[in-house]
């Protein structure tokens, strides 16, 4: 099988000849891989990821976004006071993101442009991605020189609802506007829920194999709200997004990541359509009982702490945690075993090329 299809077998459970590898890197690490293989290309390309990931053109900055025309120039001191910090970058909905110091690396601050609004009214008014007058034409050949090369295409639309929602609205004020029924919490996870489903429509209409959703709606030891403010605010609007991909592409593998604690939101995600769940996180499930009660209804991708195993583990520890997990789910598949999240500073190149051997010997 090329490595698209092996992927696609492993997502639908169908077995797999071999088991893939993925993960990405922070900037330190970056540097470290181009050290240890100088004038190899990509780190993608010398590891043999089976899919390449095309960004969401609703996340990047407003600088960089190819085909996207602004609605209209921002009026930053109308929605920021204090006014944003110097190199501060803007995303496409306006949120800005402010530099930290050193120790800080990769990481910024986030500032909420909506915070100080207190009207539908300001709401409506203010200047939403347009998304309709968007090229997005040139997705097509990308996914098409993609799927040339035996790779899967996978687009990234995560941060899809609730995310965007509180980027933008600041958590504490929207968590409060959904406890009291607020119209305004109403109107703003509408709105993004709209935009959602049009980009959703958009990239099932490419070709795009797998389309990766998600929000983050888990903490480190228990869900972020309660299952029933869930069920009420967030799976139907989800479920929504996904209705509008699949009614475009009806077998595009659906994957949805949260962080954290979700247990007792996965059969909410479930019902909602979801394919592949990413990127269940071992510091706060039990991964082994969850593949033992959905392996056989739900994928994963994930399942490698990046709190613990990764930065702290030995390389043997990485092996066997990497086979321990894939033994787990069985011979049908189902699991790309890969890092939890990015791997930052703190993880030893060893434990990153112990990862790759571990799934490279696998079977």
């Amino acid at each position: 099988m090329t490595p698209r299809e092996n992927l696609l077998s492993l997502y639908r459970r169908d077995g797999f000849d071999y088991a893939p590898v993925h993960f990405n890197l922070c900037p330190e690490l970056e540097g470290t891989f181009r050290r240890a293989y100088p004038g190899r290309g990509e780190y993608a390309e010398v590891f043999e990821f089976p899919m390449r990931v095309l960004t969401d053109p609703a996340f990047p900055w407003i600088a960089e976004i190819e085909g996207f025309v602004p609605q209209r120039t921002w009026d930053y001191d109308l929605y920021y006071d204090p006014p944003i910090a110097e190199g501060a970058r803007m995303d496409i909905w306006g949120i800005a993101h402010e530099p930290g110091s050193a120790a800080a690396h990769h990481m910024t601050q986030m500032r909420h442009p909506l915070e100080r609004l207190d009207s539908i009214e300001q709401l409506q008014a203010y200047p939403w991605p347009d998304f309709e007058r968007a090229d997005w034409s040139y997705l097509d050949s990308e996914i098409a020189a993609i799927h040339d090369k035996g790779l899967a295409a996978q687009l990234w639309m995560e941060c899809t609802i609730w995310e965007t929602a509180w980027y933008m609205r600041r958590m504490d004020i929207l968590m409060t506007e959904m406890a009291l029924g607020d119209d305004k919490a109403v109107f703003l996870l509408d709105k993004i829920t709209d935009l959602a489903c049009f980009r959703a429509g958009k990239y099932a209409a490419t070709g795009a194999d797998i389309i990766a959703l998600g929000d983050d709606v888990g903490m480190q030891n228990r869900i972020m709200m309660s299952k029933d403010m869930y069920t009420t605010w967030l799976r139907p609007r989800l479920k929504r997004v996904i209705d509008a991909a699949r009614a475009v592409k009806p077998d595009v593998i659906i994957q949805y990541h949260s962080c954290g604690h979700v247990t007792e939101l996965i059969d909410e995600f479930i019902t909602a359509g979801i394919d592949v769940l990413n990127p269940v996180q071992s510091e706060c499930m039990d991964v082994l009982e969850i593949f033992a009660a959905y392996k056989d209804v739900l994928s994963f991708n994930g399942s490698l702490g990046t709190q613990t195993t990764m930065p702290f583990g030995t390389p043997q520890e990485v092996k066997d945690t990497v086979r321990r997990n894939l033994d787990a789910v069985g011979e049908k598949g189902g699991l790309l075993c890969c890092p939890t999240h990015m791997l930052e500073p703190e993880v030893p190149w060893k434990n990153v090329e112990a990862y790759v051997d571990a799934c490279r010997t696998y079977k």
